[in-house]
């Protein structure tokens, strides 16, 4: 007889996109592509929104996709915005955004570890 675990059995295993989506954001932050930063962003707050699995991240979700879309709406309404995102984002703002990402990994892998 096969034994039958928790995640594989039920569905309801973290997924995938969550996890790499978070651990995403602080690198393209950091590593100057804060524009592209967007996908992963979304890819979390439509997940949270719509994937059962990761609805109790529904409030990190939110924070991170605001803490994002602050410096995005700020360089867009700019009259003289900066050539990219990257280079008008403050590092504060990277910092807090890279700070709700890590809070969403933590959450994701202790979830991870209890099932």
């Amino acid at each position: 007889m096969k034994a039958v675990t928790p995640n594989t059995s039920t569905g309801r295993r973290t997924p995938r996109y969550a996890l790499i989506s978070a651990i995403a954001i602080p690198v393209l932050l950091i590593g100057q592509f804060a524009m592209v930063a967007i996908v992963p962003v979304l890819l979390i707050l439509v997940g949270a929104l719509r994937d059962a699995r990761i609805k109790p991240l529904r409030w990190w979700a939110a924070l991170l996709t605001a803490l994002y879309a602050t410096p995005l709406v700020i360089w867009a309404l700019r009259s003289d915005p900066a050539q990219s995102l990257s280079k008008d984002i403050h590092p504060v703002f990277v910092g807090l955004i890279s700070a709700a990402a890590l809070a969403i990994i933590v959450t994701l892998l202790r979830r991870r570890g209890s099932r």
